[in-house]
């Protein structure tokens, strides 16, 4: 591997690392959302059709990303280890080894993906108009899978090694260029780019992919951000792979899980009518804000982690956990005080004119922030245990929240007792407090990770 100046996590201020590895975490968490409003906002001109192919899009490349991304994070896990020994021609051995395995699984994906379209879109028994469209862009963006990935695993190892900066530049550029992409590729320009209608946005996506895949085989072959990638390292290591098949298979797990859950708690929503089903989409909408912060800090606290126990600076990896435990308790919490405080203003911002959607989102939005801090702490325990390897354990505290607690316990409120959607509501706080304190509980288990190796 190249020389290169690599950021060491096993010294120096524990608080320090945390902060310049979350802020750019959180920031590009936020991009990746604007990303996605940008694609909603510019198909929304083009009527409810288009709207709704889009929509229904989403979870699906959602759940096909999410099989294929457990061996990216694998490789992470891994890399941060070998990072933390010291061990540079073992980070450029395992990042080679997930960056083939990773392609390979993209590419198998994309043609499943590719060619099951119209089933999938099927499932949804969606109008003909919807299925045409829905499939059209599915199929345009399957094509473009490998790209995603591609830029998806550089962006691990990167984050992996304490690398942050540059994947956060490398997606703001592509959010402004899709910015840009997005009008004129669904509405054409003159003569030269003609109007390609929802099928443009898949485009436009599919473009900026690419181009961050680019830019990303550049520096992992380059290696002068401290992950390198080899041709001639090209030979599969079973063993290696074995490995990351191992640690990469719960998070794959985890990650469908959780997308299969939202998607099963829409259909229970869907059940009370159009305006609870309104009030359900602005308070998840504010939930899925609210936990980027705690998505950063847990994807901080999982490299600190990972490369602490690769030093076997134990002791580090134990204030690692009691800082950002706290600091997520503690900022969520704030944020889950102010939210409930606002929570009829916030809940005007998104409909100012329909009382009664107002209402029943603010109470949503309230029931919600009761337990902000306990699920910080739940992202922050994931990620622990994501880094020391264990992911076994996360992908465990993920099904206990989604499918042993939340689903049954939403569905038998909801529909067996009086309380109805609201029933619905009190689930998510009732389960985020539950599921926290189940992550300590098996925390305290493993003493600070004493005993990883």
């Amino acid at each position: 591997m190249k020389k290169t100046n690599l950021e060491n996590l096993t010294e120096g201020s524990i608080l320090k690392a945390l902060i310049k590895l979350s802020i750019p975490l959180i920031l590009t968490n936020l991009l990746q959302t604007a990303y996605n409003l940008t694609d909603t906002f510019w198909v929304g001109r083009l009527g409810s059709v288009a709207v709704a192919a889009v929509s229904l899009s989403f979870p699906i490349v959602f759940i096909i990303i999410s099989l294929g991304s457990g061996m990216a994070i694998a490789g992470s896990i891994l890399v941060a280890k070998r990072k933390g020994a010291k061990d540079l021609d073992a980070v450029a051995h395992v990042a080679s080894q997930t960056f083939y395995s990773v392609f390979f699984i993209s590419i198998l994906l994309s043609a499943i993906g590719y060619f099951l379209s119209p089933v999938l879109v099927g499932i949804m028994k969606v109008k003909p108009d919807v299925h045409q469209e829905a499939v059209a862009y599915l199929k345009i963006t399957f094509l473009g899978l490998s790209a995603s990935f591609v830029y998806l695993t550089f962006q691990s190892l990167m984050r992996s090694i304490g690398k942050v900066k540059l994947p956060f530049y490398i997606v703001l550029a592509t959010v402004l260029l899709n910015l840009i992409l997005d009008p004129l590729f669904i509405f054409g320009y003159k003569n030269i780019i003609p109007a390609y209608g929802v099928k443009g946005a898949a485009l436009a996506t599919v473009g900026t992919q690419i181009l961050s895949a680019i830019i990303a085989l550049h520096y992992m072959f380059k290696g002068t951000q401290g992950i390198q990638i080899s041709l001639s390292d090209y030979k599969p290591d079973f063993e290696l792979i074995k490995n990351l098949f191992k640690l990469g298979l719960p998070v794959s797990i985890e990650q469908v899980s959780r997308a299969l859950g939202i998607f099963m708690m829409v259909m229970l929503v869907t059940h009370f009518g159009t305006m609870v089903l309104a009030s359900y989409g602005i308070g998840s909408r504010i939930l899925s804000f609210v936990i980027i912060p705690g998505f950063g800090l847990s994807m901080a606290t999982s490299t600190l982690v990972g490369q602490n126990i690769g030093a076997k600076a134990y002791y580090r990896v134990k204030k690692t956990l009691e800082l950002s435990l706290a600091i997520a308790f503690g900022g969520l919490s704030l944020i889950g005080i102010l939210m409930f405080i606002f929570a009829v203003d916030v809940a005007k911002f998104f409909i100012p004119n329909d009382l009664a959607t107002i209402k029943e989102s603010a109470l949503f939005i309230k029931c919600l922030s009761l337990s902000f801090g306990f699920l910080g702490i739940l992202l922050v325990l994931m990620g622990a245990f994501r880094g020391a390897g264990k992911t076994k354990i996360s992908m465990v505290l993920a099904l206990l929240s989604v499918w042993i607690l939340r689903f049954p316990l939403a569905y038998y409120l909801g529909y067996h007792t009086d309380l109805k959607q609201f029933g619905i509501w009190i689930s998510y706080p009732i389960t985020n407090i539950l599921t926290a304190i189940a992550g300590l509980l098996i925390l305290a288990k493993y003493k600070w990770f004493k005993n990883v190796s």
